[in-house]
Parts: structure tokens; C-alpha cells; sequence
């Protein structure tokens, strides 16, 4: 029997677990924003919110609303920084709220001073009942960023 094109013997767990991954994956592969936002839903409201004052980065302490506002989210991302060796580890599954968090690691560079650092960074995503990620949360080394970003890091 499937549902929804999936087998109903697959989880709920294991469904989000996937959505996740694939995102991940996606990020991690320096995937082009389209298919970033093929993460995201089409038929209600995301938000995607970087933890950190606005004054460290253009990216940070403000809700990109909506898959326009995501979308910007994932240019200004692109525009600052670029990044090395990304990897993610220790997906937890919560079915009940349909969240999945996630420790990632990277070695990151400010495009415009140049200057990199390595760094550990988690992710809390919230899904629909599509697997689709309607909130994205990340929480990063703001400090390290801010420094980078004025060629202070060293």
C-alpha cells in the first residue's frame, strides 16, 4: 500500500530523518539555491533565522520569511562565505513536533577579508506533513564570523 507515493510501512521517523539528510547533503554539496529551496515548501510559510546579532552579519538575528525571504537567506549565505570539508552527524528525530536537529562542522571563509576558521554548528529543522522544512534555525560562532568579516580573526 503506499501513501503519498511512500511506503506506509516507512516512518514518520524515518521520513524526517531522510527530509533532513537530503538537506544536509544538499547544503553540504554546495547545492545552487533552487535546490535549496526544493527543501522548502511551496503551499505555506517558512522562515529561515541564523542565531546572533544583526550588528556581526547580514545574515544574522532576523527571520527571512517566506521562500523569497529564504531564498535571500541562502544568497546573503553565498555572498560572505564559502566553506570547506562540510560534514553532518547526530540527527535527532523528535516525531511528535516533527523536528530534527543536527551537529554539522565546516571550515568556513569571509569571501571578502579571506580569512577562515573552523567551526561546529547545529541546525533545528521543522517540518510539515509533506517533509517539507517550514522553520530553519541555525546556531553558529557569530563571534568568529563578526571577527573574520573585519580581517581581526588572526
Amino acid at each position: 500500500m503506499l501513501l503519498h507515493g511512500k511506503s506506509a510501512m516507512t516512518s514518520t521517523r524515518t521520513r524526517l530523518f531522510n527530509a533532513a539528510k537530503a538537506l544536509c547533503a544538499d547544503f553540504a554539496a554546495q547545492s545552487d539555491v533552487d535546490t535549496l529551496l526544493s527543501h522548502f515548501p511551496t503551499t505555506h510559510q517558512c522562515t529561515a533565522f541564523e542565531h546572533g546579532l544583526p550588528v556581526l552579519a547580514p545574515f544574522l538575528g532576523r527571520s527571512f520569511v517566506g521562500r523569497s525571504g529564504v531564498q535571500e537567506y541562502f544568497e546573503l549565505i553565498g555572498k560572505y562565505l564559502t566553506f570547506t570539508n562540510m560534514n553532518f552527524s547526530e540527527y535527532v528525530v523528535d516525531e511528535e513536533t516533527r523536528k530534527v536537529s543536527v551537529k554539522g562542522k565546516a571550515e568556513f571563509t569571509w569571501v571578502s577579508t579571506g580569512e577562515s576558521w573552523k567551526e561546529t554548528f547545529a541546525y533545528v529543522l521543522d517540518f510539515d506533513d509533506e517533509e517539507k522544512v517550514t522553520d530553519y534555525q541555525v546556531w553558529a560562532d557569530t563571534g568568529a564570523a563578526f571577527l573574520a568579516s573585519r580581517g581581526e580573526l588572526s
